[in-house]
């Protein structure tokens, strides 16, 4: 048994939004209003809605947008924010008493940790577990080396990442080399996937390639080094024989494929590169580019401890494959197959 408490607040008797302090939190951490809304888990649509709605309320904005900078908090975004964290301070520090004054009754159950690159079916999978589950999974998305990184330094039981279905260029490989021992580590298959370009509802600009971004001076919108998509589109540029310095917008960054669709969709960029499933979303056009696979590598000795058998079975069960029914570009054929590094050509 755990007890847990939380901040509600209210404005004029009426409960705030629930969305809207993790939103602020959100675009304070990512200088943006797309990038925040997809990390704090709601539409590019909503978030500007929200925003709006609770400007007129206040009677004060609470973001401010500034051209070439992003968004930033005003000082009511800002005095909210640090309201609600020193709120959660104190509540989080009367827990422990509580706690300590009970007992010991905490939760037994240890979370699985996963260090993943973004994808749009593994955060549907583990929204969809039930908190009284035999399993918790501690997900956190990062760019796919980050995420081999960090698994093998031990900080992370699980990472996610993806690769080419075709096969992996020699500069890739020799990333993965990096992280990956085939003796020590195993790879669990999670989706096929379908990446390739995002463009305006009809493709007004008639974008076929990323030689087409190029020679028509479009303005592009990125995902962060050591992403898998980053890696995929350098590879992309390499096989077609185009400078990266050809792409107007090529160091620009968003963090997820929800971002990059949302940058599109807002008008900010003419083109990004990401999962189709993301473009759906948002009524996008797409032009696929690449078929890939997405994986998990983990510890071999580790297989047959109870929360990775119960990881296998979560994926061998009908939640991913239900997720994945709804996701444009999505086969999840092989879902929860361990491989071999081999696998990778490793």
């Amino acid at each position: 048994m755990k007890l847990t408490a939380r901040i509600a607040w209210q404005l004029d008797g009426q409960p705030l939004d629930s969305r809207l302090v993790p939103l602020l939190a959100a675009v304070a951490v990512t200088g943006s209003v797309a990038a925040g809304a997809a990390r704090a888990g709601v539409s590019y649509r909503a978030a500007w809605g929200l925003l709006r709605d609770y400007e007129r309320r206040l009677g004060a904005p609470l973001a401010k947008l500034t051209r070439g900078r992003g968004a930033t908090l005003s000082p009511a975004g800002e005095a909210l924010l640090q309201a609600d964290t020193a709120a959660a301070q104190r509540l989080g520090l009367a827990l422990s008493q509580l706690a300590t004054d009970l007992g010991p009754a905490a939760d037994e159950r240890q979370p699985l940790r996963i260090a993943a690159s973004h994808d749009i079916a593994l955060a549907q999978l583990r929204d969809a577990l039930p908190a009284s589950g035999a399993l918790r999974l501690d997900l956190t998305f990062m760019g796919s080396l980050d995420a081999l990184a960090a698994f093998a330094r031990g900080d992370a039981d699980l990472a996610g990442f993806h690769v080419p279905a075709m096969g992996v260029d020699a500069a890739t490989q020799g990333k993965l080399d990096r992280w990956l021992k085939p003796r020590r580590d195993r790879l669990i298959s999670f989706a096929a996937r379908e990446q390739g370009l995002i463009v305006p509802p009809g493709n007004p600009r008639r974008v076929r390639t990323l030689a087409d971004v190029a020679t028509k001076n479009l303005r592009f919108v990125n995902r962060e080094p050591g992403s898998g998509t980053r890696l995929l589109v350098d590879s992309l540029l390499a096989r077609a024989r185009i400078l990266s310095t050809r792409i107007a917008g090529y160091e620009s960054a968003e963090r997820n494929h929800v971002a990059v669709a949302a940058a599109v969709a807002a008008g900010t960029a003419d083109v990004g590169f990401g999962l189709r499933a993301a473009a759906a979303e948002f009524g996008l056009g797409f032009v696929p580019a690449a078929k890939e696979r997405y994986l998990f590598a983990v510890r071999a000795g580790a297989l047959d401890s109870p929360q990775l058998r119960a990881f296998l079975d979560l994926l061998r069960g009908p939640l991913p494959r239900r997720a994945m029914r709804g996701l444009p570009g999505y086969d999840a054929t092989a879902v929860g197959t361990v491989l071999e590094t081999a696998a990778l050509g490793i």
